[in-house]
């Protein structure tokens, strides 16, 4: 087995290095396989219609004078517990800015969540997913200031100002300098910052550097870690005179790490995170068998988005007659919001300017903002929506009730939990929140609209007596308990698309293996709708038999088991 394995990372490492590749390199890599095969693993299930993943902040509850991740699990087990399987725990590392993103030590867990027995514990109860922020590090960390200090093993681990390296086609999502200069032990020294000048790009190309996180991702495997997220993982690899997006490198390196997590731990999920239009997106499964299992489903958010506020489905079922079942193993990461905001690079080709600027000032007139980046001719575009997804849904003359924008967040999410795929609900959303508009603006970032933190106390207060956080609560509750025992929803189950008019989105999925089928018909609009096509048998939703003719009342939503 092992010489097997050998064999296909030395296939894998001579794709990532091509003529600079190294005979040292594997027996490099035999060494860190005999470290990790010396180890009794922990098994994994397989993923299922069961699974719903849940998107927080191990800080998002907290409660004064305890370990965070100990007030969250008692959150979960207390509140959630049975409807929520999969957690993802956003960074959980020691870090300086961008709220865990720009981390200083990958193996330490940060002092106000806990350390790692509390991930221990937590990982008794659910499937944890962590970050692997793997293309940056923190400026403080003990890597870059010994890479200041001019320390030997260090002197490789970034990417210094090259006036030979042609950056001019580079593709990032800021307006920030690519290179920022930083006080060194013996004068100035420059640095890769593809994001800002507090997260600093690591050298993958250094052989040494791509080891030490190869055993970084399987230490969070071993740790817990059932699913592992690949932060901004298309920004990985840097070759001149390229866009340094999505390289054939960049695919071979998360393609080495599949075969790895394979071996010593079948099942795990990885799942790549790249905020850039579906094909490019998409590429990231590989052969369906051989790359990410999952890859973020970033066009389904906006599409909603739009949907719902045009009352009109036309855009979203033409792209989703395009998402086809993937394979056995592969398959989509589905969300509407998450810590980031609303990525308008995945409706490049799907929708048009003008339908794009509708979303931009709607999001604007409800409170949100508009994040922008460079383009490679010197303009500027929008990068991402920043506003908390219940309130970019709100078209404000005609969502006149609370009852109506409880319904149509609900709405939202029955598409979510319908579409092929895992569904992964950000915490805000589970709790009906609303705009942060006081963290926003007293941090001056835009992303903190939808990053408010809770006390554990006035959390489970608001839940009771808080009349839109309970029925978004419940009703999301509701909809996941029944999901879950329709295996129809598998995220390997077939999905055929149905035009039924651009009033409704509607799509019927099918288990071939079991044979179950359920047919899911939303109103994307403020008006009653009444549908064409006889749809006959049995409302989940309601336990009633459908009627001869199926009315549908704003925003309303049905999944119909034909025949029960």
């Amino acid at each position: 087995m092992k010489k097997v394995l050998l064999e296909k990372i030395e296939q894998q490492l001579r794709i990532i290095y091509g003529e600079k590749y190294e005979d040292r390199y594997l027996d490099m890599a035999s060494e860190l396989i005999e470290k990790w095969s010396a180890i009794d693993w922990p098994k994994n299930e397989p993923i299922s219609e069961k699974n719903v993943y849940l998107i927080t902040y191990g800080d998002s509850i907290y409660e004064e004078g305890k370990p965070t991740l100990e007030t969250l699990h008692r959150f979960l087990q207390e509140y959630i517990k049975g409807i929520v399987t999969d957690v993802h725990l956003l960074p959980m590392f020691p870090y300086t800015s961008d709220d865990g993103f720009s981390v200083t030590d990958y193996r330490e867990i940060h002092p106000e969540l806990g350390d790692w027995d509390n991930i221990e514990g937590l990982s008794k109860d659910y499937r944890l997913m962590f970050d692997f922020v793997a293309n940056h590090i923190s400026k403080s960390s003990d890597w870059f200031q010994k890479y200041l200090q001019d320390h030997p093993k260090y002197k490789n681990y970034f990417i210094p100002y090259d006036p030979e390296f042609d950056a001019s086609q580079v593709v990032r999502p800021r307006t920030s300098p690519l290179f920022h200069e930083y006080e060194g032990k013996n004068g100035l020294k420059t640095a890769w910052t593809t994001f800002s000048e507090d997260q600093v790009d690591v050298n993958i190309a250094y052989f040494p550097l791509l080891l030490e996180m190869t055993d970084i991702l399987l230490t969070y495997a071993f740790k817990g870690g059932t699913s592992i997220r690949l932060d901004a993982i298309g920004f990985l690899w840097k070759e001149s005179s390229t866009s340094c997006m999505h390289l054939p490198q960049t695919h071979a390196i998360i393609q080495m790490w599949r075969t790895l997590l394979d071996e010593f731990k079948p099942g795990t999920q990885i799942i790549t995170e790249t905020n850039v239009p579906h094909k490019e997106n998409v590429s990231y499964f590989g052969d369906g068998s051989n790359e990410a299992q999952m890859v973020y489903q970033f066009s389904l958010p906006p599409l909603v988005l739009y949907s719902l506020t045009t009352h009109d489905s036309g855009k979203i079922t033409d792209w989703a007659k395009t998402i086809d079942k993937v394979s056995e193993t592969a398959t989509y990461f589905n969300f509407l919001a998450s810590h980031d905001g609303i990525g308008m690079r995945p409706t490049e080709g799907i929708l048009t300017e003008d339908e794009k600027q509708l979303l931009v000032d709607k999001v604007l007139e409800n409170g949100g903002r508009a994040s922008y980046k460079n383009n490679t001719d010197g303009s500027q575009s929008v990068y991402e929506l920043n506003i908390n997804y219940s309130d970019a849904l709100v078209n404000e003359e005609e969502d006149v009730t609370e009852e109506l924008k409880v319904q149509k967040m609900l709405a939202a999410h029955s598409i979510l939990l319908s579409f092929i795929g895992v569904p992964a609900i950000y915490y805000h959303s589970l709790l009906g929140s609303q705009n942060d508009q006081k963290g926003a603006e007293e941090s001056g970032i835009n992303r903190r609209i939808n990053r408010e933190k809770f006390e554990f106390g006035r959390i489970s207060r608001e839940l009771v007596d808080n009349p839109r956080r309970t029925a978004i609560f419940n009703g999301l509750k509701n909809m996941i308990e029944i999901r879950q025992q329709q295996s129809a929803f598998s995220p390997f189950a077939d999905q055929e698309v149905l035009d039924l008019g651009r009033d409704v989105f509607a799509l019927k999925r099918t288990n071939i293996k079991t044979g179950e089928e359920i047919v899911f018909v939303v109103n994307v609009t403020a008006e009653a709708v009444k549908l064409s096509r006889d749809i006959k048998g049995v409302n989940l939703l309601t336990g009633q038999e459908t009627a001869v003719e199926l009315v549908l009342q704003p925003y309303e939503f049905v999944w119909i088991q034909p025949g029960r």
